[in-house]
């Protein structure tokens, strides 16, 4: 989130382990793996990503939002804790909504995920706690 409220997300990974040559994950795909809606919410993801195309995640959240009224937090924990988990898919999101506040939600052991605020807090984490 910029100074004027603007919603941006930019996505990187290092793939899976072991991934097959020639593979396109979710990163490239906007409302895949990488989605931002100035209504709503910023969002940056990782995981399997086949499921994450399929359930086009991080717009799915961004709708979810939108359309059901439900909060970041809310929205996240329905398509990565109960729909993605549903299909066996894994991975989770990190994001913002347009208010500031954060999730960095994801259904396996661990995920690298970390923010640091306007005010300077930081926070970098593996594990939820």
């Amino acid at each position: 989130m910029d100074k004027n409220g603007n919603l941006s997300a930019g996505t990187s990974t290092g793939g899976m382990t072991n991934k097959k040559y020639g593979r396109v994950g979710d990163v490239p795909i906007i409302g895949a793996g990488t989605y931002a809606n100035n209504n709503t919410c910023a969002l940056s993801a990782t995981g399997h990503g086949e499921f994450f195309i399929r359930n086009v995640v991080t717009h799915d959240i961004s709708a979810l939002m939108e359309y059901k009224n439900l909060s970041l937090n809310q929205a996240a924990e329905k398509v990565i804790m109960q729909k993605l988990v549903k299909q066996k898919g894994a991975g989770g999101v990190v994001g913002i909504d347009k208010t500031g506040n954060i999730t960095m939600t994801f259904n396996t052991k661990g995920m690298f995920h970390g923010v640091k605020t306007s005010d300077g807090k930081s926070v970098v984490k593996i594990f939820a706690d």
